[in-house]
């Protein structure tokens, strides 16, 4: 069978497979937000300039210093954290104990910086950044072609968010840090260095964000305004799985990049606001998100 809903069997299966690519995307950039949020309650507005910031940086670190693809995703995602840490110990830590639209409104702030900043130094103009060699071409499954680098983004991104929520959840290192952060005062009793554990979180989910940046770099132009439309569906994807939901976040943006793939095959107009109304529909029948607990 060549057609489903006649639909051609490949296109079908090509509009999915792109979806999950984005769903990868989604996935890891809503689970550092999940993690600031859900942490240290703080609604990081700067994470998608972190995330350009990452790709920017895989892009100088390529044509500048002759850095690779391979050493940048180590590199860079390190170099993202490092800058995180430096924005929570002199910006951030000072407005914990406030309304958490001090937090939004800060960040919001210093993504216009971040984003101004990068804009002045290389414009608008949207750069390439080549794929690695050894994830050039594409395998053949019989049914379809599937491009290794996209096959190697999701499996990446699956790995990560997974190795996230076992540390997190399940491992002495995450009990020790969600008590850091919903216990302060009791956890500091035990001692236990709550500040060093809070800037520690914040510097893991802006790594994140860098990771993603580099993971992206080679699937688009590399440019200060890539993340403008890709942090506003991101946003939408961590109300929908509920804020602070890590493992919501996760499932969440693989779901909704799945839904934004065949949308653009049965109705492509539909298929950039699609998210949105499933984020209005979500909040009308479950306000605190699908993996959010009511308070």
């Amino acid at each position: 069978m060549n057609e489903l809903f006649g639909i051609p069997l490949a296109a079908l299966l090509g509009q999915l497979m792109l979806g999950l690519v984005n769903g990868s995307f989604y996935a890891l950039l809503s689970l550092g937000l999940a993690i600031i949020f859900g942490m240290l309650h703080i609604i990081n507005f700067a994470h998608g300039a972190l995330y350009m910031m990452g790709a920017m940086l895989a892009w100088m670190a390529l044509h500048y210093l002759g850095i690779n693809y391979w050493w940048a995703l180590v590199l860079v995602p390190l170099a993202v954290g490092a800058f995180g840490v430096v924005i929570e110990r002199t910006l951030l830590q000072w407005i914990y104990k406030l309304d958490p639209l001090y937090g939004l409104l800060l960040t919001f702030g210093l993504a216009l910086v971040i984003g101004g900043a990068f804009r002045h130094a290389f414009g608008v103009g949207g750069q390439p950044y080549a794929i690695p060699p050894q994830l050039a071409g594409a395998i053949d499954l019989g049914f379809m072609f599937l491009p290794k680098y996209r096959a190697w983004v999701i499996g990446v991104s699956l790995a990560v968010c997974l190795a996230s929520w076992y540390l997190i959840e399940k491992t002495r290192l995450g009990a020790y840090l969600r008590a850091a952060t919903e216990n302060p005062q009791l956890t500091q009793a035990f001692g236990i260095n709550v500040p060093l554990m809070v800037m520690l979180t914040f510097g893991f989910g802006a790594a994140l964000a860098g990771l993603a940046g580099v993971l992206a770099a080679p699937t688009t132009q590399v440019s200060p305004l890539m993340s403008s439309n890709m942090i506003i569906t991101v946003f939408a994807v961590v109300v929908i799985g509920g804020m602070g939901s890590i493992l919501g976040s996760v499932l969440t943006g693989l779901g909704l990049g799945l839904i934004e793939g065949l949308t653009k095959v049965f109705y492509a107009e539909a298929s950039s606001t699609v998210v949105f109304v499933v984020m209005v529909i979500v909040l009308l029948l479950r306000p605190a998100g699908l993996f959010g607990k009511e308070k």
